[in-house]
């Protein structure tokens, strides 16, 4: 089992940038593809992108392609979202989740779920 934990949210102006970390218990944190997934206030569950388990294959919804960059470090049980040129539009509670399958970017195939970090961007 792993526990997620989402930190580095807040309130951020347009065009700026903020990096978004994941913090996973355990030491099978390396056997798990990661997910960034994001919650806008009214809306469904977003997929923003998700992460191989040695993180040498990223693939990214095509609303923050090119601005948003995932990363992990196995080696501390992170996983990261940097996320650059911010608008409105990408105002929303963030989660970090895993499963141990990868490419299914769907939010049923996640397994383990953070509790989320709020971002709000403010034009």
């Amino acid at each position: 089992q792993v526990q997620l934990v989402e930190s580095g949210g807040g309130l951020v102006h347009t065009g700026d940038s903020l990096t978004l970390s994941c913090a996973a218990s355990g030491r099978t944190f390396s056997s798990y593809a990661m997910g960034w997934f994001r919650q806008a206030p009214g809306k469904e569950r977003e997929f923003v992108g998700g992460i191989n388990w040695l993180g040498r294959i990223t693939y990214y919804s095509d609303s923050v392609k090119g601005r948003f960059a995932i990363s992990r470090d196995n080696s501390k049980n992170t996983a990261y979202l940097q996320m650059n040129t911010l608008n409105p539009e990408d105002t929303a509670v963030y989660y970090c989740a895993a499963k141990r399958t990868f490419g299914d970017p769907t939010a049923t195939a996640y397994d383990y779920w953070g509790q989320g970090t709020q971002v709000t961007v403010s034009s």
